[in-house]
């Protein structure tokens, strides 16, 4: 059986997994255990800031088209669909090449690029010299460098801490994602309130730069993958993606996950403008009512690994699938005033829990039944189908909310996301448990 290099207290040290060894990954481990791994530590602090970065982006860029260049709800699609349109042209090749590399120098480049692209926004957007079709190019970099950051990022954790404590890791990942997440959005509606959407993207470039230079001071030996005699590029792409979609739980995962992206990438799309141009609500507003989702994501992700060691993995994530259709329902009948503003808030704390419950779960769940050869090109194909899902919704949920309006848009994707949940819901992940060790 191969070992692993796992940055212990100290000192890199080497596991050897036991046969027969029965190994919950979902029994309690202390948080200390995982912050007695400096290697984690240091991964958990670079990804705290660089999802920061990440949670303002997304609604920095979309009130700069709105207030800067005066974008319709198309234009806010087109580029939207431009950031994760490399999911369908690299997607899959991303984890191909991440599975032939050390993780740490790949989050390291992909971060620097992204604040390259993101900080190029922002000063051209502050010079007047930005376009949409100059930013929709710069948004498509950034989203060829996050391809293979996530291929990068969730192949490499499991090299940090040993098998019992990832969906520990994960927790406290997912738990400080979402913090990001709830502070990111106040962050942008801060800096778009009293200076401008250009400097909400500035301050993303330099998270990501931050982000970069904390991976670079990572310490302990990251094995080399093992190359393959025989290796080629198609074979490798065909495993990977027979190996999630023969899969008897991972299968039907992966399909209801494209669903959810697809629906909840729509809805997301008109989500600000919405707000914005129906409702009347300010920036600093709209960002209070997105944070509100990280805020009880935090929560979710906390309950998470307690949650499934009393009621099972699978049955955790098909609960937390189902809390997404009514949080959009209250965007649906949400009028402006006040009364919006509470419905609007209370929707985001159920979308937060669904995805604080599901987030850390999900993830251990499907890197611990991947064996490592294989486990960049599984996330990289799960995450090229995901993202290009909204690559495809993103366009579409614009022009058919320019030309219908955005109700019906947000009635249809309430809809999409409950076909998503009861995909899940009549599948054998149902029923899916963590393994005693990894595969």
């Amino acid at each position: 059986m191969r070992t692993r290099v796992v940055s212990g207290p100290g000192e890199a040290r080497r596991l050897r997994p036991l046969h027969g060894a029965q190994v919950c990954l979902t029994a309690r481990v202390p948080s200390s255990g995982v912050l007695a791994y400096p290697a984690f530590v240091r991964l958990w602090l670079s990804g705290t800031v660089s999802w920061l970065g990440s949670f303002t982006f997304g609604l920095a860029l979309q009130l700069l088209l709105i207030e800067t260049l005066s974008a319709d709800q198309a234009a806010i699609g087109f580029v939207r669909s431009a950031q994760w349109l490399p999911a369908l042209g690299i997607g899959l090749l991303a984890g191909v090449l991440t599975d032939r590399m050390r993780r740490r120098p790949v989050l390291i480049a992909a971060d620097t690029v992204t604040a390259a692209a993101t900080g190029t926004i922002g000063a051209l957007a502050l010079t007047g010299l930005l376009t949409v079709p100059i930013l929709a190019g710069l948004v498509a970099v950034v989203g060829a460098a996050s391809m293979f950051f996530h291929a990068a990022h969730q192949s490499y954790l499991p090299h940090l801490v040993p098998m019992q404590m990832l969906p520990v890791a994960n927790a406290r990942i997912e738990q400080t994602t979402t913090a990001a997440e709830a502070v990111g959005p106040l962050v942008v509606g801060v800096l778009v309130r009293f200076f401008s959407a250009p400097v909400a993207v500035l301050f993303n470039a330099v998270s990501h730069a931050v982000a970069a230079v904390l991976l670079a001071s990572i310490r302990g030996e990251e094995p080399a993958p093992q190359r393959q005699p025989d290796r080629h590029l198609w074979r490798e792409l065909e495993e990977g993606g027979a190996w999630v979609y023969r899969h008897r739980t991972l299968a039907p995962y992966a399909v209801s996950l494209h669903l959810w992206f697809f629906f909840n990438s729509a809805v997301m799309t008109i989500f600000v403008f919405h707000a914005t141009e129906e409702l009347g609500l300010d920036a600093l507003t709209v960002g209070l009512v997105l944070s509100c989702a990280g805020v009880s994501g935090v929560v979710g992700a906390g309950l998470a690994p307690r949650a499934a060691e009393r009621s099972g993995v699978g049955r955790v994530c098909v609960a937390a699938m189902w809390l997404h259709p009514p949080a959009f329902v209250l965007l649906l009948v949400a009028p402006p005033g006040a009364t919006g503003v509470a419905l609007l808030v209370v929707g985001q704390l159920l979308n937060g829990v669904g995805l604080g419950l599901k987030g850390p779960l999900d993830l251990s769940y499907r890197n611990a039944v991947t064996p490592d050869r294989l486990r960049a090109r599984m996330n990289g194909t799960i995450r090229a189908f995901n993202w290009g899902s909204i690559a495809a919704a993103a366009p579409l949920a614009g022009l058919a909310a320019t030309a219908y309006g955005d109700r019906p848009v947000i009635a249809v994707c309430i809809g999409g996301l409950g076909v998503a949940a009861l995909v899940l819901t009549l599948s054998p992940f149902r029923s899916a448990v963590m393994p005693a060790t990894y595969a």
